[in-house]
């Protein structure tokens, strides 16, 4: 939205960027330029936080050869090195999301430094930080007469508030407006008086992941020091026509279909969303393989274990990335239960996202994890993360999939490109590398004093 408009060369190595002007940041920093625009995404990529900051560095600092070039105040072009993909770029320049990002104000930074700039950031949007607290509460001002829209009231407070049951009780009692509201508070909610209940549907996806499965070399070329086949999903030759292959193939598959998608999304959803078998997907499931079902079927997830040699299972950890998505932690639960009836000892972990992510950046977390994320643009971007020049990972790399992947995310002819992301998902169920488990609605209460139209 900060860009007036964009083009790209037919050779799709050069994008032009014209920035809307006269778009203020907060608290008298001045116009955004397009020095803003680069010193945002330089932080993102030097910082190696953000989940897609190896994807920055590339797109916005060049990679293979690529460079920027600013013409003025409000044009910049960027050679990207290599033809990129549309939806790959537009992934992480996108506005809301588990991806999204903004920019900031360079001068804000260079004046009281980016770690103070950090908690009172000056940026563009209709809401400007007043004061904060962490783990308390974020309270915002509207900004008058904003470039592209004042916001409808003049202080907007986001509290956290760990407890469902307190913020149930605060939304009650009108101190709370909105809410993320577990699914089984529906009815609670429904029976305040003059409380709405809005959905979208297509809201976000869970799937679950499975790492440790690092085979081939690392970004420089060196084997994974912490691949480890004494996990029963792990192979100990990654060659996929293998005997050792096949037998990991089986646990992995047993893992897939000991689970009831459906009866997750009747119960625990209360009916706000589907079943998803392949990770990634939700939104283009009519483009997908009839046969990319994982069929709950505990008996034969039983049957393929002993094949597999564990007919007494084996012992996993099993960790909830809380990333705020509704009912996760209450799902992931229910995966845990599932594998629990089939043999499998369980370690479950409910811990925050932000606390175990360090260990999917250096590929050191052994285990699965049940993972919420938002729509992607095109399913390649998923993929993006099952490469090792990513900087997050799904804790799944291989040959193969480096190779294939890397292939899809340099296609920029959109046939084409259908016709990989087909060929990476079928492969990558064939061999079960990770699976779906459903997609959710985005489902919110509003409460009397707010007009949700």
């Amino acid at each position: 939205m900060l860009a007036k408009s964009w083009s790209i060369s037919d050779d799709f190595l050069t994008w032009t960027w014209h920035l809307q002007e006269d778009v203020q940041f907060h608290k008298g920093y001045g116009e955004m330029t397009v020095e803003d625009v680069l010193y945002s995404y330089e932080q993102y990529f030097e910082g190696a936080l953000h989940g897609r900051a190896g994807i920055i560095g590339d797109f916005w600092a060049g990679d293979e050869g690529g460079f920027h070039e600013i013409v003025d105040d409000y044009t910049v072009k960027i050679n990207t090195g290599r033809p990129w993909v549309p939806a790959v770029a537009f992934e992480f320049m996108r506005n809301l999301g588990g991806a999204s990002t903004w920019i900031v104000s360079k001068k804000q930074s260079d004046e009281i430094g980016p770690e103070a700039a950090g908690k009172d950031i000056a940026a563009t949007g209709p809401w400007q930080i007043e004061d904060q607290s962490s783990g308390e509460f974020w309270k915002m001002s509207a900004v008058q007469d904003h470039w592209r829209q004042t916001p409808y009231f003049d202080e907007l407070v986001y509290w956290t508030v760990p407890e469902e049951a307190a913020r149930v009780a605060g939304f009650q009692t009108g101190n709370l407006d909105n809410f993320d509201m577990a699914f089984d508070s529906i009815n609670t909610v429904e029976a305040t008086e003059g409380a709405v209940i809005v959905g979208w549907p297509n809201s976000g996806q869970a799937g679950l992941n499975l790492y440790g499965q690092t085979y081939g070399t690392d970004r420089d070329g060196i084997p994974y020091k912490d691949l480890d086949c004494t996990n029963a999903w792990v192979s100990c030759d990654e060659d996929p026509d293998s005997a050792e292959w096949a037998k990991t193939v089986k646990v992995k598959k047993a893992l897939a279909i000991a689970i009831d998608r459906q009866a997750i999304v009747d119960t625990i959803l209360s009916g706000f969303g589907a079943p998803l078998d392949v990770r990634d997907w939700m939104g283009f499931e009519d483009l997908m393989d009839p046969s990319w079902v994982f069929g709950y079927n505990p008996e034969k997830a039983k049957e393929l274990l002993a094949e597999a040699g564990y007919p007494d299972g084996f012992a996993i950890t099993l960790t909830t990335a809380i990333r705020g998505a509704p009912a996760e932690i209450e799902a992931c639960e229910a995966v845990a239960q599932y594998w629990d009836d089939i043999g499998i000892n369980v370690k479950f972990q409910n811990v925050p996202y932000a606390t175990i992510r360090p260990s999917f950046i250096t590929r050191t977390y052994q285990g699965a994890t049940c993972h919420t994320l938002g729509q992607r643009l095109t399913p390649v971007i998923g993929y993006s993360n099952y490469v090792k020049n990513s900087t997050f990972s799904y804790g799944t790399e291989h040959p193969w999939m480096e190779e294939n992947i890397t292939d899809a995310l340099q296609e920029v002819d959109p046939v084409k490109l259908r016709e990989k992301e087909l060929k990476l998902a079928d492969w990558m169920f064939t061999n079960v590398m990770g699976f779906g488990l459903y997609s959710h609605a985005g489902v919110w209460p509003i409460g009397p004093r707010v007009d949700p139209n």
